[in-house]
């Protein structure tokens, strides 16, 4: 049968609105690491890129690719993991408001893939993508197993400006439990296309690792 992330994985993409906290498995990704504005177009060439390995990947043995271990499934939300730069971090420290940091952003954005995915398997693909197309980007795709442990998460409904008020929901639940974020780092997973829905009804998962105080 059809593996299907948002039936098989309820609780790593589909948490509730209210603050819970979660083990996270360890996780193979396809990663490309960046920095910048992520409304730049290099931002977009990323994540496009992410999505043609991603379903190149999928649709492989369509092309005659014997894989080992090969499953049907549902190609993985876009996943992003956020962060500032150090002339950025200075900046939030001094109260600038993180609307105001676009072009400081430091961030890793991924797709998850089935564990039958290998480095040589992407190899594969890469070069099978290269034979029409020179996007540059290929190369910086990573195959990475992320470790993420103990995290809160929550599901954040409406823009992406808004994220703020969930962020404060989870500090305030981290501190009721004497927990806190182990960093300002943070994952968003993008479960609704900013392409076709309206940004009132946009649907993303805000996961922080978390340790005790």
């Amino acid at each position: 049968m059809k593996y299907e992330w948002r039936k098989k994985d309820k609780e790593l993409y589909l948490p509730k609105t209210t603050p819970t906290l979660i083990t996270v498995p360890a996780i193979s990704y396809l990663v490309i690491h960046g920095e910048g504005n992520p409304n730049s177009g290099a931002f977009q060439d990323a994540v496009s890129t992410l999505y043609s390995l991603s379903y190149g990947i999928k649709m492989a043995p369509r092309k005659g690719l014997l894989i080992d271990g090969y499953f049907d499934y549902t190609v993985f939300p876009l996943e992003g993991v956020w962060d500032l730069n150090e002339h950025g971090r200075k900046m939030f420290d001094d109260g600038v408001p993180i609307g105001r940091l676009y072009d400081h952003f430091v961030f890793d954005v991924m797709i998850r893939q089935p564990a039958f995915v290998s480095e040589e398997l992407l190899q594969t693909i890469v070069d099978l993508k290269r034979k029409s197309d020179d996007n540059p980007w290929f190369e910086q795709a990573k195959l990475v197993t992320i470790d993420e442990g103990q995290c809160c998460q929550i599901m954040h409904v409406g823009p992406y400006a808004d994220e703020p008020s969930s962020f404060a929901k989870i500090d305030d639940y981290l501190d009721s439990l004497d927990m806190k974020r182990s960093s300002h780092v943070h994952r968003e997973i993008y479960t609704t296309d900013p392409t076709r829905t309206e940004p009132a009804r946009l649907k993303t998962v805000l996961r922080v690792q978390v340790e005790g105080k």
